[in-house]
């Protein structure tokens, strides 16, 4: 697929996804979605690929649907064929893959996050915003419910009672409240932004892939997990690791005192 609305940029093992309609608040448009889709899938199975960036052009990361698409009846997720199934729309494959996939993903947010730009963001492993970025479950305030996992992931990081106060009242909060609540985990000076959220990403390149990748699982899970299942995973996980040419790597170069070289292997 030609994209027309999303920047696709891989460099040292990291692979960013920019969106790109900076006229509109990078606000979802005609196959916007679609390309997201693939931009995510594309980077999740890609070997050389170890960590995920996602970000907005210009002063928004996503004001979520466009508001003029809406009014206009052209919007893709109006004319899906079955709007209730809803496992077949394509932002909730795009969730899904993100969550999915083995590799971390960050979200950069560079400005405003609104209804599902903001969802878009919670649904990374981890968001670092802008000191100019502020976040808004908006949607009551135009008559619609969440989408892109916005009820699941928003309670999950701030609790019950924030995400009902969140999503009643559509109330727009400032990086600093977000972090404040959980909902991110830094606030960077705007233009560190990129520079701090790719040191993040450079950190994680470095390490071992598998061990990250059920990591990521493991953490997706501890809500249905109690203890004896959390270490039974755990013990499971450790003898596939112990197993992995990269174990042997990691001790090899402590011992060494070198850095080591990791292959996922």
């Amino acid at each position: 697929m030609k994209m027309e609305y999303v920047l696709l940029d891989k460099k040292d093992g990291i692979g960013t996804i920019t969106l790109n309609r900076p006229e509109r608040y990078n606000a979802f448009a005609g196959g916007m979605r679609e390309e997201i889709l693939e931009a995510v899938q594309e980077t999740c199975s890609d070997p050389d690929i170890r960590a995920i960036v996602i970000t907005g052009n210009g002063k928004a990361f996503c004001a979520g649907g466009d508001v003029n698409e809406f009014v206009s009846g052209n919007s893709k997720a109006l004319s899906d064929a079955d709007i209730a199934t809803s496992d077949r729309l394509t932002m909730c494959k795009a969730v899904l893959a993100i969550n999915a996939g083995e590799k971390p993903v960050i979200a950069a947010v560079n400005g405003v996050a609104a209804g599902g730009g903001c969802n878009l963001a919670l649904s990374c492993d981890i968001r670092i915003a802008s000191e100019k970025a502020k976040f808004g479950q908006v949607f009551t305030r135009r008559g619609a419910f969440p989408d892109w996992g916005g009820i699941y992931f928003l309670p999950r990081l701030v609790g019950y009672a924030k995400a009902a106060e969140l999503l009643f009242s559509g109330e727009i909060i400032d990086a600093r409240e977000a972090f404040k609540i959980g909902m991110v985990n830094k606030v960077i000076p705007h233009d560190k932004l990129m520079e701090e959220t790719y040191k993040m990403a450079e950190r994680i390149v470095k390490n071992a892939p598998i061990p990250i990748a059920f990591i990521k699982r493991g953490l997706q899970n501890f809500y249905k997990m109690d203890l004896s299942q959390a270490v039974d995973y755990e013990a499971y996980v450790l003898g596939m690791t112990l197993k992995s040419e990269d174990f042997m790597e990691g001790f090899n170069a402590f011992l060494e005192k070198r850095e080591p070289v990791f292959k996922g292997k």
